[in-house]
């Protein structure tokens, strides 16, 4: 079993930077990898990053690509997700989720087990 659970969110004008925590409680972290979601009102959750375990891979959304870094530490049982250069488009909830395995389909949301209950990140001036 395992619980996440997201910290970090707020507000910030365009250009800003925050850095989202997903801390996780219950089984070791070291056997999932972990994936980055983020949903606008009215809009589907979509995938932005994935840090994988094992090989440590990481993966980033073409959005998000370059301005956002992913990275965890095992032994704090947290998963980081920093985002610089927010855009009033980068505005929505954002969720930390757990997965055994993805394969190439880490955008795929059937592949977490396991999802925290959100942080809301707004960009505005």
């Amino acid at each position: 079993q395992l619980q996440l659970v997201e910290s970090g969110g707020g507000f910030v004008q365009p250009g800003g930077s925050l850095r989202l925590s997903c801390t996780a409680s219950g089984s070791e972290i070291v056997w999932y990898g972990f994936g980055w979601f983020r949903q606008a009102p009215g809009q589907e959750r979509t995938a932005i990053s994935y840090h994988s375990t094992g090989a440590e891979a990481v993966y980033y959304a073409d959005s998000v690509k370059g301005r956002f870094t992913i990275s965890r530490d095992n032994a704090k049982k947290t998963i980081y997700l920093q985002m610089n250069n927010l855009q009033p488009e980068d505005t929505a909830v954002y969720y930390c989720a757990a997965a055994r395995s993805t394969g190439s389909n880490w955008m795929a949301r059937d592949k977490y087990i396991y999802w925290g209950q959100g942080t809301q990140v707004t960009v505005s001036s």
